[in-house]
């Protein structure tokens, strides 16, 4: 095998890695909240994970990500513990939040991780905010700025684009466009489909990129980097994907065939379209596959151990880290 074949297996390989471990982790975090074990809001990633196991291929060392509340996925990608993860997702002291923001408000200012929001599209101003950080320190790093297709009709991300157009910030707007925005079909609630033209008015430009496969969308993300290293202001990648689950774990999605959904999983499934590629290129075998596969599911296993055994958080963690105390 030559280098250059190596290198390649190699990312090939840790593109499947990494998909695995956001699809077991997922799939642990909604049998604990169907035990009780996780309160609140749990959005899942599953079948969408390519989007941004492609993306943090592109991104360097000082690079930021910000995201909305489906943002498991987007935390262990940048390399965030699982353990930590879980201990936060269960509200437990040993969580990247300590036990205060659960799913939906998870942090890493180590691993350049921003959240994690609640509101539909308000991290996307705040990913400019990033962005013109960048500019300002003339660091060369980019803002992953993620939202999906029903933030995609907000006031505030059209704001964003001026403001980011108009200054020529470093960042990349992805739009992960999974066919639903909640329960509502995009077909039913854009009279524009192709979100990634949603910039022309603004002079941004976009493309649309087949979200469920990670060489695609890593490919995609290298240009759009490129762009916005290179002082050309803002790009919008559109990630065509699809989410297996409901909107939330409260949701039956009642508003889609069993059909629909199994059709996906069978065709563009993202896992399995890179293990077919690792298969067919010979970068693995069936049984070293067999051997990653077990690997991930004991430290799945081992996150959910960890996060139980975790204590509670005390009481006076209600008075912690609520204000930045800055001095007279």
């Amino acid at each position: 095998m030559t280098q250059k074949k190596k290198k390649i297996s190699q990312e090939i390989i840790a593109f499947y890695k990494d998909m695995q471990l956001i699809r077991r982790f997922e799939e642990k975090a909604g049998q604990l909240y169907g035990m009780g074990l996780i309160g609140g809001f749990c959005h899942l990633y599953i079948g969408q994970e390519a989007v941004v196991v492609g993306l943090e291929a592109v991104a360097v060392k000082g690079d930021q990500r910000i995201t909305s509340y489906r943002d498991h996925g987007h935390m262990l990608a940048c390399g965030m513990d699982p353990k930590g993860v879980m201990a936060e997702l269960m509200g437990r002291r040993d969580g990247y939040s300590k036990g205060k923001g659960g799913s939906m408000h998870m942090f890493s200012k180590e691993k350049d991780f921003y959240g994690g929001h609640g509101i539909v599209a308000a991290q996307v101003p705040i990913g400019a905010g990033l962005a013109f950080s960048n500019l300002y320190k003339k660091t060369n790093n980019v803002s992953f700025t993620y939202f999906g297709d029903g933030a995609a009709n907000q006031g505030q991300v059209y704001e964003t684009f001026n403001m980011a157009s108009l200054w020529k910030l470093p960042i990349i707007f992805i739009i992960e466009n999974n066919q639903y925005a909640m329960g509502t079909s995009i077909k039913r609630s854009s009279s524009t489909p192709d979100l990634y033209t949603r910039g022309s008015a603004f002079g941004i430009p976009g493309e649309l990129v087949n979200g469920m496969d990670v060489q695609a969308v890593k490919k995609a993300g290298t240009k759009a980097a490129k762009h916005c290293r290179e002082g050309k202001g803002p790009y919008i990648l559109e990630m065509k994907t699809y989410r297996y689950r409901g909107h939330s774990m409260s949701d039956p999605a009642r508003y889609r065939t069993r059909q629909e959904v199994n059709k996906i999983k069978e065709e563009q499934d993202p896992i399995d379209l890179i293990r077919s590629t690792i298969l067919n290129k010979k970068y693995a075998t069936e049984e070293q596959l067999k051997a990653i596969d077990t690997e991930i599911k004991k430290s799945i296993i081992d996150a959910a151990e960890f996060a139980q055994q975790s204590p509670q958080p005390d009481e006076s963690e209600l008075w912690t880290d609520v204000y930045q105390e800055v001095g007279q």
